[in-house]
């Protein structure tokens, strides 16, 4: 199978984040045994999904991972031309949920596969396909808590998200957490009888806005755009109807931040409003939904010079979005990002990769397995 054949089967499988990922475990592993791969199925604690490691070549030598994540974000919104979960061509795009982010890396790796293993490897090529990477990278951290029983200590570990095939050195690090206020009904004409959680949020949400303010005046870091850590309060339900007070009300806030600073310290001041709130007779909830930490390589390490050698392009500085990169590198394994397609066309309907990307992604990974041949 080709690299868009594989891409074909690897999108008909919808795998969307939070869901079981059986199908396309199953698949990976089917197609990478058939070719006397050693894979290792890692089941999450969520019982229904599972993280994937497959090694090729000898296992006692340390080597390099390719690391992908399975899971896609859902096809929900208007706008599809086509049945995003049936790969559609139209001359060198090819389109289809998750072709860019991020089952095009996910193909091109395994269009490799053939190559690599009738390949006289003295170092290994790792696989590392991940779960939920769109919630908030929650399955990789299961699959690197394994990884010294795996393999031998890697060498460096590729991160395909969507680049251009430009290597990039540096993303913001993040943390996400959900406040919920419980407060006491009744009816609107009596508000002394009850106790308003949408009002009461409007003092976390005020805090959140503030602490959001503040951080736009630094510390900076100019590799990044912006160039300052951000808060952001991204979603807030409460209420049942507008005559009744609100007994309930959640919000959903997110931090992003530079190197050199903890992601969750800066949602602290959120926090400290919300548990002030039970002195008023409410009960709060803090829920934290998701965290990464920032990845910083520094240009000057081998990793840098391996992936601007294979790949003809002098490393991106920095981006602002989040990878599991930077997991990978706090469990001590340096961590590149570099991958087919365009961040740019992710999340959103016709989302395409180019057939000329996935070539170009295999060539890269087929070149690096040549530099470990007898």
């Amino acid at each position: 199978m080709n690299a868009t054949e594989i891409l074909t089967a690897l999108v008909r499988v919808p795998s969307i984040v939070g869901t079981s990922n059986a199908g396309i475990v199953e698949l990976v592993r089917s197609y990478l045994e058939g070719f006397g791969v050693t894979v290792h199925v890692l089941p999450g604690p969520e019982g229904d999904r599972a993280n994937l490691f497959a090694t090729i070549g000898p296992s006692d030598k340390a080597g390099y991972i390719l690391s992908g994540h399975m899971d896609v974000v859902p096809a929900q919104e208007a706008g599809w031309s086509s049945d995003p979960f049936v790969l559609r061509r139209d001359g060198e795009a090819l389109f289809g949920r998750g072709t860019s982010d991020m089952k095009g890396f996910l193909a091109a790796a395994l269009a490799a596969v053939p190559a690599l293993a009738a390949s006289s490897l003295t170092r290994p090529i790792h696989l590392a396909f991940s779960y939920d990477e769109e919630a908030g990278c929650r399955g990789v951290p299961h699959l690197l808590s394994r990884l010294p029983e795996l393999c031998v200590a890697p060498l460096g570990a590729v991160i395909g998200e969507p680049s251009g095939m430009r290597p990039i050195l540096a993303h913001k690090g993040k943390a996400a957490a959900r406040i919920t206020l419980r407060g006491r009904s009744g009816h609107s004409s009596r508000p002394d009888l009850g106790l308003n959680a949408v009002h009461a949020m409007a003092t976390v949400l005020g805090m959140a806005v503030s602490t959001a303010q503040d951080l736009a005046n630094g510390p900076f870091d100019p590799t990044f755009d912006p160039a300052y850590s951000s808060l952001q309060a991204g979603l807030i339900q409460g209420g049942q109807a507008l005559n009744i007070i609100p007994d309930q009300c959640t919000l959903d806030v997110e931090a992003r931040a530079i190197s050199g600073v903890d992601a969750a310290t800066l949602l602290a001041p959120v926090r400290i409003a919300a548990e002030a709130l039970r002195a008023s007779g409410f009960g709060v909830e803090w829920n934290d939904l998701s965290a990464y930490p920032a990845l910083s390589l520094a240009r000057q390490t081998a990793l840098a010079d391996l992936f601007t050698e294979l790949t003809g392009q002098e490393p991106l500085a920095a981006v602002s979005y989040g990878t599991e990169a930077g997991l990978f590198q706090a469990a001590g394994v340096d961590a590149i990002i570099c991958g087919p397609g365009d961040i740019s066309r992710a999340h959103k309907p016709d989302e395409y990769i180019l057939a000329s990307e996935l070539s170009a992604c295999q060539s890269m990974i087929e070149t690096l397995g040549k530099r470990f041949c007898a």
